[in-house]
């Protein structure tokens, strides 16, 4: 790791600075990289978007200029006669599909040739019984002549056209105010037909654009808050600006991050002195030195400052049941340093850690195994796919299951100046035990010290991989282990959300947004950089499809996100600055972070199920042209769960109740959040040719058409009463895996009565729709004006639908069972007082989902809770509030399903 900054002579490469420089007030040798036309487009946009703000003094300036390639050179579509933006081919190929070009022609011009046709019709029109009436001449030979003096020629030619004119417009005029006129669509694109549209999508997304896309936005990394980072969302920026986005810009927030200091970290076994023994930390250089590439140090983020020992003990996948089993078995845990391995029954880092210091330890260090993701599973890298020898999973130890965003401000944004802030000491976001993580290579010293201390492990399951080890669990006489963690904390630290948005024409202000974080732990090659990449391909086709005269029925927003690897920093900070906007507004969030990794095609989000199935039925396999993924999906059964935790997802479906999907091409193990996760090994080992980011672009960019422009949002309340009748079961036989008495007391009637409610209304709002297919379909493809109204109106239900089911209010408010067979008051949620759903996590507030508390109850394979104020009050044991929460949850269910059908 280099300890200062590097001019790259090689121009593959773009300099970063050091973490000194990079956190620093004022970066000595930045400077802005924007020229003179691009500066006056700047302050267009800054005066568009207040917020979007240049670097001052607390943020990070871009690269300086003699070292930066320009971020347009990267853009495969900048020159002005590529192919895929070359207006010519563009207008030829809208053409091709009997689509029109309104760009190429001036409205005034579009207006004089609708009045040229209207005259001409006019002047063609046959009025009924022409025949019979007498002609001009016939009329002009019978009047009377007049004195020469009052003489006067009147052109009956004229007279006859107006009155002709005059009494077209009555017509019209009567057909309009009696309804019996029909309009088709009642928007100004229906020049474009939706399959020639969606044609054009899956034809135009270019696999070589992504692989060039991603080739640049991993050339250095780029930690959030880092100046790599903010140049990177400059870039992203420009990419936007280019594609014809409206109202492009920077959001700035001020948020409590943390860094590595260099020589800052340190584990050791300083006791016995025989076996002294300091770790490497810090993983080789993935790139040749001469390259001179900064890498990220070594660190967890939101890790704790601290310089702890104690004796070594190892926990295992760090679940509380490792720990209890330890304890079980008479080991000591207060005072050690606990060593625990990546993945299993407890996922979470943060959780291994925070379970960790709930068992007494005083540090944490956590591995990646090989038997997780190394050479056990294949070949490590740089031949193979997997993590090598050296390999560190960086990543976040923030309580994300219990405080999302910018953990000093939970509930409100951190905009610039806000002075509201909790304090890091003793936070309920934030770990209490200093932490780090280690390479495999360094922790099979750490391992191999623990023989003959503690107990022999004879459970396969708790042996790990490491080679030349003898697996023992250590105890309070094991070696003593040194853990420093000294690093740079930031509490007010600038990051920028990238943000751009397409006006829909129809309800343009129900807005359908699309998101991917941009900040990686390094170099970010599968995330999140896959997502980026395929984003701004996404996003430069809708560019030209804009460009070409289509405009959705609703608005489209495009958002970069800053921070997201922290604690899904920047989406949290958008919409706490925003809730009551997307809650009104909001019909649904397309999210993709780690985008590719292998084949197999996954997703989560239930209401989205039917849509999404008739976009896979249109997008082949890249390895089998004769199937669709749609085909696929098919044959395997597959289903979608429910949202969890982990993404960007989280603060609009928890937090705003904004429906919610995220997609991605899944796979075996991967280098994740350690330098090794780069281009080259995404185009070695992780998507040869980019086929896989070609079709997921595909995807995509077909959901966000069809859910953007579609007559009917094509959300599917059936599918989703089905499965929320399946996670009623579900809370039915964790409650039964609680063999206690008072878990047999919960009465969980009203429950499955609001869930058979919902399925029963579900019903009626899609028979609803289906009923306003036949008319349409019936009437030539005609939609009327009381259709039109009533069409919006099922719309904008399906968009309220998600946000009726926040718990906006809390346990307080629940009236005693029985559960009432009456209608509800539907004109007031049962949900108004001032209390929290969740009291543990306020922020979350919806009563179906949210983030799994504690990882090691995963009995039913997702990262979710169902129904998680029932379950955070029976493992809390609080059995007459678990009551409560149930009949609450009811309450909302039935109360929202029911405003479906009023």
């Amino acid at each position: 790791m280099v300890d200062e900054k590097h001019r790259y002579e090689h121009q593959d490469f773009l300099p970063i600075p050091t973490y000194e420089e990079a956190t620093s007030s004022r970066p000595s040798s930045s400077q802005s990289y924007l020229g003179p036309e691009e500066v006056s487009h700047d302050a267009e946009r800054q005066a568009l978007l207040s917020r979007a703000r240049p670097p001052q003094n607390n943020g990070y300036e871009p690269p300086t200029l003699e070292s930066a390639r320009s971020s347009l050179d990267f853009l495969p579509s900048s020159g002005a006669s590529s192919r895929r933006t070359s207006a010519d081919a563009l207008q030829r190929e809208m053409q091709q599909m009997d689509v029109e070009d309104p760009a190429s022609q001036s409205r005034a011009n579009r207006i004089s040739k609708r009045i040229t046709s209207l005259t001409h019709s006019l002047s063609s029109i046959n009025l009924p019984f022409r025949e019979w009436l007498p002609s001009g001449q016939y009329i002009r030979a019978r009047i009377p002549s007049w004195p020469h003096v009052l003489r006067f020629q009147p052109n009956w030619i004229l007279v006859g056209r107006i009155f002709a004119i005059f009494l077209v417009v009555s017509i019209i005029w009567l057909f309009f105010i009696s309804d019996l006129f029909t309009v088709r669509n009642r928007r100004t694109t229906n020049m474009f037909e939706p399959e020639n549209l969606r044609t054009y999508v899956l034809n135009h997304v270019d696999a070589d654009n992504i692989r060039q896309n991603l080739e640049h936005a991993t050339q250095y990394d780029h930690v959030a808050g880092t100046e790599g980072n903010f140049f990177l969302a400059k870039w992203v920026e420009t990419s936007f600006q280019q594609a014809g986005l409206e109202l492009v810009g920077l959001e700035r927030f001020d948020v409590y991050l943390n860094y590595p200091k260099i020589g800052g970290r340190r584990v050791a076994i300083v006791d016995p002195p025989e076996l002294e023994w300091f770790a490497k930390i810090e993983e080789e250089p993935v790139y040749p030195i001469e390259y001179g590439v900064q890498q990220t140090l070594v660190f967890h983020g939101y890790s704790k400052r601290g310089n702890v020992t104690g004796p070594l003990v190892y926990a295992n996948y760090g679940s509380r049941q490792d720990f209890q089993k330890l304890a079980d078995s008479g080991i000591n845990l207060e005072g050690s340093i606990a060593l625990v391995r990546y993945y299993g029954t407890e996922a979470d880092p943060a959780l291994k850690v925070k379970a960790a210091a709930l068992a007494g330890a005083v540090g944490c260090i956590i591995y990646g195994d090989p038997a997780e993701d190394g050479f056990l599973k294949g070949e490590p890298y740089p031949k193979g796919r997997y993590m090598p020898d050296d390999g560190v999973q960086r990543g976040s130890v923030a309580m994300s299951s219990w405080v999302v965003g910018d953990v000093l401000s939970p509930g409100f944004a951190s905009l610039p100046g806000e002075r509201r802030r909790e304090s890091v000491d003793d936070h309920p976001g934030l770990s209490t035990i200093p932490s780090i993580p280690l390479a495999w290579r360094d922790a099979q010293t750490l391992l191999q010290a623990l023989k003959g201390h503690g107990k022999k492990i004879e459970d396969s399951k708790a042996i790990g991989g490491v080679p030349d080890v003898e697996w023992w669990t250590g105890d309070s006489g094991s070696p003593t282990v040194l853990l420093m963690n000294d690093q740079i904390e930031k509490e007010r630290e600038g990051i920028y959300n990238v943000l751009g948005k397409i006006t829909g024409v129809e309800q343009p202000e129900k807005s359908i947004i699309v998101g991917n974080h941009r900040d990686a732990w390094c170099f970010g090659g599968a995330g999140p950089g896959s997502g980026t990449a395929i984003m701004l391909e996404v996003i430069r086709i809708f560019g030209q499809l804009r460009a070409a005269g289509w405009s959705p029925r609703r608005s489209i927003e495009f958002a970069s996100w800053d921070g997201g690897e922290y604690n899904m920093i920047g989406s949290t900070e958008h919409v706490e600055s925003r809730m009551e906007d997307l809650r009104r507004d909001a019909l649904a969030y397309l999210n993709v972070d780690v985008a590719v990794v292998g084949s197999e095609f996954k997703a989560e989000g239930p209401i989205f199920e039917s849509a999404l199935k008739q976009v896979l039925d249109r997008v082949t396999d890249p390895q089998d042209s004769n199937r669709t993924f749609g085909q696929i999906w098919e044959e395997k059964k597959t289903t979608m769960a429910g949202l969890g935790s982990g993404s960007d997802y989280v603060p609009f479906l928890d937090l705003a109740g904004t429906s919610s999907i995220d997609m991605a091409f899944d796979g075996p193990p991967y280098p994740s959040h350690s330098c090794y996760d780069n281009f080259d090994w995404m185009n070695k080992f992780g998507d040869p040719g980019f086929q896989y980011h070609k079709a997921l672009a595909q995807i995509w960019a077909l959901l966000i058409l069809d859910m953007a422009d579609r007559p009917l949002v094509p959300f599917d309340m059936n599918v989703y009463a089905r499965e929320v009748a399946k996670y009623v079961q579900d809370l039915e036989q964790y409650l039964a895996s609680k063999t206690t008495k008072e878990s047999t007391k919960i009465n969980t009637s009203p429950l499955k009565f609001a869930a058979d409610s919902f399925l029963l209304n579900a019903k009626r709002f899609e028979d609803w729709g289906a009923a306003w297919a036949k008319t349409v379909f019936d009437a030539g493809g005609f939609e009327n004006r009381d259709l039109y109204s009533q069409r919006l109106e099922h719309n904008t239900k399906m968009a309220n639908f998600e946000t009726n089911l926040l718990d906006l209010g809390g346990v307080s408010s629940i009236l005693s069972f029985p559960f009432p067979l009456r209608p509800l008051n539907l004109s007031t949620p049962p949900n108004k007082t001032p209390t929290t759903q969740l009291p543990d996590r306020p922020q979350f507030k919806h009563i179906i989902f949210a983030p799994q508390r504690w990882g090691d109850n995963n009995h039913h394979g997702h990262r979710t809770d169902y129904f998680p104020g029932v379950r955070d009050a029976v493992e809390d044991g609080q059995w007459e509030v678990a009551q409560k929460q149930l009949d609450q949850a009811a309450r909302i269910l039935r109360w929202a399903s029911e405003r479906l059908v009023v």
